[in-house]
């Protein structure tokens, strides 16, 4: 149990706060990619290699973020996290040639968001709920931070028609120093580890050696892919398509809209149904919603209806995954195992970001990127479905190496 002043709802509350600037900042940079490739005289290709960056920084920095919050605590964390975030934007805005961007937007901020997403959040408010409470507790968490994509995309963009793209950054870099004195709800000791005496690399074996973690990870490379390539490409693709600024500026915060009910929702099912089976129909959801987006003629509404659909399933994820994680192998070491799968997730994003920006830079379409997309997520819904959601029972608590 929680004592004194860091009682469950406050850490939720600040949890999902952290998570809405984390978020809503990273969901606004694909407003940056044409203002900001226009000026310095750069193809997509420059910007999209350095959000590209960011994602896999991101994947291999969370899981030892994820540790080392795990061992001492998430406050510390935090604290780096929000710095490197701070640090990393101000760069961002100073950067005058490739290499000083992928620095910033990419090393930089990749390692902010490394230490203040998902994966260090979610699992102190996991810990902090119990089981039965825990999956909604999570979607919540995950809604605020949608709520920072919908709020955060409008305010990013009349920043930039006000005052330039230059200033918006230095406005948001100074704007996630907050998250460091909200990191102090997260911190403390890791009361999770009362419940066994599993060291953390009995843990890590007992995990690479079942199958449904391989099977999360390869599903979350496809989410990945599909989320980071639409967040960093579909305002640019909707002005390609005759739309205005203003116009793709809308359909990303209609995703983050839409995205608040998806993620509170994903949590309030996953606490009642099969998690794996809910993932797996969000999948085939996004691939039905994407091909009927691409082959029917482009209008307004389309646009807004695809958003959202899309926003409904954007971040439905991540609590069904990080729920399935805990229901699986336990909530002690959930800041760690999650991070691994998020690993895939953000290889995808990787994979997603970059693409995108070659493609386009070598055909002027990003029909190929989308048609990826597709069959990538009719893959990912049948990798869903063999997953084995069963708590692991321990018999024997295995000695600590």
């Amino acid at each position: 149990m929680r004592t004194g002043w860091r009682k469950p709802a406050v850490i939720l509350t600040c949890g999902g706060i952290i998570l809405m600037l984390a978020l809503g900042t990273r969901q606004s940079f694909g407003l940056y990619l044409r203002p900001m490739s226009m000026d310095l005289g750069w193809g997509r290709e420059v910007f999209s290699f350095a959000i590209a960056l960011q994602n896999l920084v991101w994947g291999f920095a969370m899981p030892f973020a994820g540790a080392v919050a795990d061992r001492f605590g998430a406050g510390r964390v935090l604290v780096v996290g929000g710095l490197a975030y701070a640090l990393g934007l101000a760069a961002m805005s100073q950067a005058t040639t490739p290499l000083a961007f992928n620095v910033a937007a990419g090393l930089l901020v990749g390692l902010g968001l490394a230490c203040t997403g998902f994966g260090v959040v979610l699992a102190v408010v996991a810990r902090a709920f119990p089981p039965e409470k825990r999956s909604v507790a999570v979607g919540l968490t995950g809604a605020a931070g949608s709520f920072g994509q919908f709020a955060m995309l409008p305010a990013s963009a009349g920043l930039i028609g006000a005052y330039g793209w230059l200033m918006a950054l230095m406005f948001l870099a100074a704007l996630s120093l907050l998250m460091i004195p909200l990191g102090g709800a997260l911190a403390g000791r890791n009361t999770a580890a009362l419940e066994n005496t599993l060291s953390l690399r009995s843990a890590l074996a007992e995990a690479m050696g079942h199958r449904g973690l391989w099977l999360l990870t390869a599903s979350f490379f496809v989410c990945g892919f599909q989320t980071v390539f639409v967040m960093t490409h579909f305002p640019a693709y909707l002005v390609d398509r005759g739309l205005s600024p203003a116009q793709g500026m809308s359909a990303l915060a209609t995703i983050g809209l839409f995205n608040i009910a998806g993620s509170y929702f994903a949590g309030s099912l996953g606490a009642r149904f099969s998690r794996k089976w809910l993932l797996a129909g969000i999948y085939a959801l996004r691939a039905v919603a994407m091909a009927l987006f691409i082959f029917l003629p482009i209008s307004l509404v389309g646009v807004y209806v695809f958003a959202a659909v899309l926003g409904f399933t954007w971040l439905a994820t991540v609590p069904l995954t990080n729920s399935l994680v805990g229901q699986i192998f336990g909530v002690k070491y959930l800041s760690t195992l999650f991070s691994i799968t998020w690993l895939g997730h953000q290889v995808g994003g990787f994979a997603g970001a970059w693409s995108g920006g070659v493609v386009f830079d070598a055909t002027g379409s990003y029909l190929p990127v989308w048609l990826g997309a597709i069959a990538l997520s009719l893959v990912a819904a049948a990798l869903c479905v063999p997953i084995d959601e069963r708590t692991i029972e321990r018999h024997a608590a295995p000695s600590v190496a």
